[in-house]
């Protein structure tokens, strides 16, 4: 019984996703693969596609490739009807990696992904903690510390700035444990800034010693009842994931300058959700904060500007 539950779950959750994302019967050719990547990363994510303009042409297959990877896995665990089909899925995209180490991917993503790994030299964990994390989000949704919460990141946000860095070509520790705090601040901030949103779902990622610290409820969330509680909670959060962007920020003199300036837009990018928290005055319940579109060209254009600056 319990087979044809898992087989069921496997067969009928793609249903869920685009048609795109079904693994094929066989597998396409690596100019089709990366054809299918970019244009994955192009749809979803224009910020994305901004990044990669400051990166060489050699790169950007590799970043295609790795995002690919990234959104579907995302898109496994929080897109799908339930978390016993997601669940389902997750085991079968972690075969379809486990088979792309091997040599012998069928699905476009790992077909592209194949060469990034050899070129790059890059390990399987990255890919497969994060298959952790989705699998997490099925079943746990509530952390009760913020060492709780980290404990989430490093499998959910953490692994995605280590494959950017295999990318570059980079490897060695310390820019990866850099890297770790850009990386958990930027979940930090995605996190406060979708309170309503993630308690739609079914989730809690504010530690839950902080709302009892502040004297925040549950209902508070749930109701979208801001109180002042519930601001000095929020200003508190936002002071903390700061001062991570902060501690991540020596990342960008140790790396080319091209990569410096993704991390510097992507920080930024980050930090200007926390700044539209507070210009909200912390309250996320009854709207969403979000970066208008002048401020996103704002940023990228200062970036443009430091990319141009640096090939005089």
């Amino acid at each position: 019984m319990q087979s044809s539950l898992v087989q069921s779950a496997r067969t009928n959750g793609w249903a869920a996703l685009p048609p795109e994302y079904a693994i094929p019967p066989t597998p396409p050719s690596l100019a089709e693969a990366r054809a299918y990547c970019e244009r994955l990363a192009r749809s979803h994510y224009e910020n994305f596609s901004v990044a990669t303009w400051f990166l060489p042409q050699k790169l950007r297959p590799h970043f295609y490739s790795i995002y690919a990877y990234c959104r579907i896995s995302d898109d496994l665990g929080d897109e799908v009807d339930s978390p016993q089909q997601s669940l389902a899925l997750l085991d079968q995209w972690e075969e379809e990696l486990d088979a792309c180490y091997a040599g012998a991917p069928r699905h476009p993503v790992f077909v592209a992904l194949r060469p990034t790994i050899l070129e790059r030299n890059i390990p399987r964990d990255p890919f497969a903690n994060l298959l952790v994390a989705f699998r997490q989000d099925q079943t746990v949704t509530r952390y009760r510390t913020f060492d709780d919460l980290l404990g989430y990141c490093v499998n959910s946000a953490n692994p995605v700035g280590r494959l950017v860095l295999y990318a570059c070509g980079y490897s060695d520790a310390e820019r990866q444990h850099l890297s770790d705090f850009t990386c958990t601040a930027l979940q930090l901030a995605n996190f406060w800034q979708d309170v309503s949103v993630d308690y739609s779902k079914g989730r809690i990622y504010l530690p839950l010693e902080d709302l009892e610290r502040y004297g925040v409820a549950v209902t508070n969330i749930a109701e979208r009842n801001f109180t002042s509680q519930f601001r000095r909670l929020m200003e508190f959060e936002v002071d903390r994931a700061r001062d991570w962007f902060q501690r991540g920020r020596p990342l960008m003199g140790t790396v080319d300058r091209e990569l410096a300036i993704d991390i510097e837009l992507f920080s930024r990018g980050g930090e200007e959700i926390l700044n539209c928290i507070e210009r909200q005055d912390f309250d996320v319940l009854r709207a969403r904060p979000a970066i208008s579109k002048s401020r996103k060209l704002a940023l990228v254009a200062k970036a443009a500007a430091q990319a141009l600056w640096s090939r005089l």
